[in-house]
C-alpha cells in the first residue's frame, strides 16, 4: 500500500482517486473549493461531477496541500491550468515523486504538450502521461477499461502501470510520449465535430468517415510533432477518438450536437457547465497546423464554425468539395 495524492476534483480525478484505491493504495483526493471537497468528505460523493458513486473509506477528500507529500501524485485538471496548477504544488512534493498528468490538451500560445510544461516546471521529478479510452463515469463504476501510461523513461510507464492496473483496469506501457499526447488531445476536435453532425442529424456514413479521416490528420500533425505513427492505431489514438465520437459521457460530443443545432457557442459551454476541451484545442490546433504548414481540413472546418461564424452546414460542403485525392497520400503525412 502507498500514500498516492491526486490533485483535482473533477470527475476524472475523482474517479482516478476511486481506482488507485482498488489497487490498494491509500489516496488524497486534493481540490481548492473548500465548500466542494467539505462535501465530498459528508455525501462521501462527488455530486457535481461523478454523481452516483460513493467513494470508499481510503478516500480522504482534502484542501490541504500538505498531502501532496506523497509516492506518487496525479494531476486531473483541465489543461488550461497544468502549468498554474503544477507551480502550486511543487514545493509540497517529495525529492523524485512521479507525477503523472490525466489531463489532455497542449498549452494556448507556447503549443507546448503538456509534459513538456511539467517538465518545465518541476526539473528532475520523474513524469508520465496516463490517457485513452476512459470516461469517469464508467470507470469510476468499474466497467472494464484499458488505457496506456507513457513516459520518455518506460521505468517510469512501468511504474505507473504496477500502481494504478487492476482486473478491470487494464494498462498498457508506451515509450511514445509524444504520440500519447497528441491522440489524446486531438481526437478532442473530432469528438466535438461529431456532435455536430449528430445536431445536424446526418447518419452512420458521416460519422464514419469524419472518424477515419480525423484521425489520419491527428496522425498527419502528431508524426510531424515527432510521433510513432503506429501509436495513432492504439488505445490513446483510435480507441480514444471512438469513445468521445460516440459516447453520451463526452462533454465534446455534447457541446457539438448542440452546436449543430445552431446555438451559439457561449450558450453551449453555459449549458455543459464544465470545461470543453476540444474548443480551446482546435483554436490550437489550427494555429498550430498553419505554423508547420501541416493540411488539417476538418480542423480548419472545425475552427471557423467555432470561431468565425461559418454555419456547419457549410463546414460539411467545403469538406466534401475539396480537391480530388488519393487516399494513400496520407501514408507521407504531408496532405
Amino acid at each position: 500500500m502507498k500514500k498516492i495524492a491526486v490533485f483535482g476534483a473533477g470527475s476524472w480525478g475523482t474517479a482516478v482517486a476511486i481506482l488507485l484505491v482498488r489497487a490498494g493504495h491509500r489516496v488524497s483526493l486534493i481540490g481548492m473549493n473548500a465548500g466542494k471537497m467539505e462535501s465530498i468528505k459528508k455525501n462521501k460523493e462527488n455530486i457535481p461531477y461523478l454523481p452516483g458513486i460513493i467513494l470508499p473509506d481510503e478516500i480522504n477528500p482534502t484542501t490541504d496541500l500538505m498531502e501532496i507529500n506523497a509516492d506518487a501524485v496525479f494531476l486531473s485538471v483541465p489543461s488550461h491550468a497544468v502549468r498554474d496548477s503544477v507551480r502550486l504544488i511543487r514545493p509540497y512534493l517529495r525529492p523524485g515523486c512521479i507525477v503523472v498528468n490525466t489531463a489532455k490538451g497542449l498549452e494556448e500560445k507556447t503549443y507546448l504538450r503538456l509534459s513538456q510544461v511539467m517538465a518545465e516546471e518541476l526539473p528532475g521529478h520523474p513524469l508520465a502521461v496516463l490517457s485513452g479510452p476512459s470516461h469517469a463515469e464508467e470507470a469510476g463504476r468499474d466497467v472494464v477499461t484499458a488505457v496506456v501510461v507513457a513516459s520518455d523513461d518506460i521505468k517510469n510507464a512501468e511504474a505507473v502501470q504496477d500502481l494504478i492496473m487492476t482486473s478491470k483496469f487494464r494498462v498498457y506501457t508506451n515509450r511514445d510520449l509524444i504520440g500519447v499526447e497528441m491522440g489524446g488531445a486531438l481526437k478532442n476536435i473530432i469528438a466535438l465535430c461529431s456532435g455536430v453532425l449528430e445536431g445536424m442529424n446526418p447518419r452512420d456514413n458521416t460519422k464514419a468517415a469524419l472518424i477515419t479521416r480525423g484521425l489520419a490528420e491527428i496522425t498527419r500533425l502528431g508524426v510531424a510533432m515527432g510521433a510513432v505513427p503506429d501509436t495513432f492505431s492504439g488505445l490513446s489514438g483510435m480507441g480514444d477518438l471512438i469513445v468521445t465520437c460516440t459516447s453520451l459521457h463526452s462533454r465534446n460530443l455534447r457541446a457539438g450536437r448542440a452546436l449543430g443545432t445552431g446555438k451559439p457557442l457561449d450558450e453551449v459551454l453555459a449549458e455543459v457547465g464544465m470545461v470543453v476541451e476540444g474548443v480551446k484545442i482546435t483554436k490550437i490546433a489550427y494555429e498550430l497546423s498553419k505554423r508547420r504548414n501541416i493540411t488539417m481540413p476538418i480542423t480548419e472546418q472545425a475552427y471557423k464554425v467555432l470561431f468565425e461564424g461559418l454555419s456547419p452546414q457549410k463546414a460539411l460542403v467545403n469538406l466534401m468539395m475539396r480537391g480530388k485525392k488519393h487516399e494513400t497520400e496520407d501514408q507521407g503525412f504531408l496532405r
